[in-house]
């Protein structure tokens, strides 16, 4: 029996779906259109009023569900404040960590790291890991995460990951993510299709971002200059691209052409995979997205598979697991002063 999940993200990106199980998506998006409408009003309407911190406060988020690429971003924001003298902390919901986020957890403190990515959720404990001198905190009440990191670190600067939909927070910057390749899919709300929020939401966005994860970035050009005229405010490309396969033990890079299975549990796999062109990939395998492993799931011989994935796999009794990391190119300064080249 095909995995459910996986159909049902088949469809979200097929712009020609149809059939029993899209029809019913189709009724249950009424639903959520007026759950996600009558939401998005009373904020607009100033009926509900969102809390404020006491920092200067960058929302990275997007209009669809997963994949897009908001991770590497958060970080890079979040180093750029940094580098400019900025005390600075990354809030996360910790989707998919295994701490209570009912509670306020401290990640990390910019120096050390308290949990691990099993605990933390791959994503904060990638953050942690990857953007050395920043605190990460996680919560589902993202005000008092928010909060918390002011009051016990001094915190100026604060980088709200996957928050665009997080409205009880007020931010001074929202910034919002698109997939040069998967756009808005079919174009549907949830869960007949990957919108999260109707044509309500754009009125909201300060900057766009088009994400390209593919080596030709010509398409990716095209999309952020159209996307400037018609929506009329500061486009940006992001250029996602390998940098090497290294392995997670001992930072070895892997050998140009080498036999590998490719593994990973993110939220559009076909592009990762695409990235491995320069090695003779023998087998693919997709988890969903957030995936926890077990010793079952991994196949014999060399495994290559994402950083995020990565941070899950290393405490694995296995020598012959590689990363592909990525690079990306973003004008980091431009994005948040609103000046596009």
């Amino acid at each position: 029996m095909k995995n459910l999940k996986t159909e049902i993200t088949k469809i979200h990106y097929d712009k020609n779906a149809k059939g029993v199980l899209f029809n019913f998506l189709k009724f249950a998006s009424f639903f959520y259109g007026i759950g996600s409408g009558l939401k998005n009003l009373m904020y607009d309407k100033n009926i509900i009023k969102p809390k404020k911190v006491d920092a200067f406060l960058v929302s990275v988020g997007n209009v669809t569900t997963g994949g897009v690429g908001k991770t590497p971003v958060v970080s890079e924001i979040a180093k750029y404040f940094v580098n400019k003298g900025f005390k600075t902390a990354i809030v996360s919901r910790g989707y998919g960590g295994r701490l209570s986020n009912k509670q306020v957890n401290l990640i990390s403190d910019g120096e050390k790291i308290y949990y691990n990515a099993r605990l933390a959720g791959d994503e904060p404990f990638w953050l942690a890991q990857n953007t050395g001198g920043v605190v990460v905190v996680t919560s589902k009440n993202r005000f008092e995460a928010a909060k918390y990191a002011i009051e016990k670190f001094g915190v100026e600067r604060i980088v709200l990951d996957d928050g665009f939909q997080h409205r009880k927070l007020f931010r001074d910057l929202d910034i919002v993510l698109s997939d040069s390749e998967k756009g808005f899919g079919n174009e549907n709300l949830l869960p007949a299709g990957p919108l999260r929020e109707g044509t309500e939401a754009f009125k909201r966005i300060d900057r766009m971002v088009i994400v390209s994860k593919n080596l030709d970035h010509k398409r990716a050009e095209k999309i952020a200059k159209i996307t400037e005229k018609r929506m009329k405010i500061p486009t940006f490309l992001c250029k996602t691209e390998p940098d090497c396969v290294y392995n997670i033990k001992t930072g070895e890079p892997l050998v140009v052409g080498a036999e590998i299975t490719a593994m990973c549990a993110i939220g559009q796999p076909e592009q990762f995979f695409a990235f491995l062109k320069d090695f003779n990939v023998k087998e693919k395998f997709a988890f969903d997205d957030h995936h926890h492993y077990v010793k079952e799931d991994l196949p014999s011989g060399v495994i290559v598979t994402t950083e995020k994935d990565a941070v899950k796999l290393s405490d694995f009794e296995r020598d012959d697991i590689y990363a592909l990391k990525l690079k990306i190119n973003l004008d980091v300064d431009g994005l948040i002063e609103g000046k596009a080249d």
